[in-house]
């Protein structure tokens, strides 16, 4: 596969679209980019920088982009409400397919998530769900900007004769600078600053997810998927969960993290600590940590996302996803979760961005 297939990565700054570019690139396609703003990639081919909230300027950017045979899109932009995202990102990804009028293109994939499963911000969880989580479940009532970038895809599939395929990815682990969901960075920087304070190293969320069966979705097995989709008969207009194979539970894989980073397991309290609050004071916890470790000078801010790992390790209900559609097509690719974590975290250490 040489110069026959050009993937275009939208989000490629992200995890998903950064593995996927990665991926394809080894694989011999010819990789374009997009984000927001003017990047350098590596791998990247040819990147177009454009913001796919303005019609008209991402419909004159993207008249010149390269014969696009394959779209990935890896990206999605949060609001201040469920019907603002529901508004932007069907825009987004509706102007990504009117700018690419006329590309020969073949098939198209749309990452979301297992707020598919979940409900919105707005709405999350109110109607409890039975796990594992099936691809073929309907759509939850109410709004929810997953179903509406869907929407789009399937009408603009319809419309220009392409395939498509949804990949519904669990918690994303990766290595990414300045990603808004990367619990794997997030944890890494945690547990940096209680082994340089003293703190204990706490498990911050719920009682129900510290128990719970879990899994998760390392992003080198996504971008895998995303590839065997695109290139597999029989996987097209198709739905797909994706996560690593595995299932763990936190009590035991917290454990794991500690002895990584040589610290104690703090005794949980039996209610959420949130990273938010622990962490109120880490920006200046985190410069004296770079000084005196002598590494990357970036701000702990652009490295963990506390929020959001919050978020993901503070639900009160078990969330895991079955693999059935993909499966049955023949995918095996699995993951060992605890190297998920072990391999970011090595990768951090390895460009000084945490201790040693």
């Amino acid at each position: 596969m040489s110069k026959e297939n050009i993937a275009l990565i939208v989000g490629a700054t992200g995890l998903s679209g950064r593995y996927t570019a990665q991926h394809l690139k080894a694989q011999g396609w010819t990789v374009v980019t997009l984000s927001r703003s003017v990047a350098d990639l590596p791998w990247s081919n040819h990147h177009i920088a454009t913001d796919l909230e303005d019609a008209a300027a991402s419909h004159e950017t993207l008249k010149s982009a390269p014969s696009i045979t394959h779209v990935f899109y890896c990206t999605w932009s949060r609001q201040k409400n469920e019907e603002e995202n529901v508004r932007v990102n069907a825009l987004m990804i509706r102007n990504l397919f009117e700018g690419l009028a006329g590309k020969p293109i073949k098939h198209a994939a749309l990452v979301t998530g297992l707020k598919h499963y979940l409900g919105s911000f707005d709405d999350y969880a109110k109607v409890k769900p039975c796990t594992p989580f099936l691809e073929n479940s309907p759509r939850l009532p109410g709004l929810n900007f997953y179903y509406a970038q869907e929407d789009v895809l399937f009408e603009m599939a319809a419309k220009r004769g392409f395939t498509w395929t949804v990949h519904r990815p669990h918690t994303m682990i990766g290595f990414a600078i300045g990603n808004a969901m990367n619990m794997a960075v997030t944890l890494a920087v945690y547990a940096s600053i209680c082994k340089h304070t003293g703190r204990p190293f706490v498990y911050p969320g719920s009682p129900e997810q510290y128990g719970a069966v879990a899994d998760v979705t390392d992003a080198r097995l996504l971008a895998k998927q995303l590839h065997w989709a695109a290139t597999t008969a029989g996987a097209e207009n198709t739905p797909f969960n994706t996560v690593n194979g595995d299932l763990f539970r936190w009590t035991w894989l917290w454990a794991q993290i500690a002895e990584y980073f040589d610290l104690p397991v703090a005794e949980y309290p039996g209610y959420p600590v949130p990273l938010e609050t622990q962490m109120i004071d880490a920006p200046a916890i985190w410069a004296e940590i770079v000084a005196r470790h002598g590494l990357q000078d970036i701000p702990v801010g652009k490295l963990a996302s506390w929020w959001h790992s919050d978020a993901d390790l503070g639900r009160t209900l078990e969330c895991f996803t079955d693999m059935t559609n993909s499966r049955r097509l023949g995918f095996s690719a699995y993951q060992q979760t605890s190297h998920s974590f072990f391999d970011v975290f090595d990768e951090l250490r390895a460009l000084q961005i945490i201790p040693s």
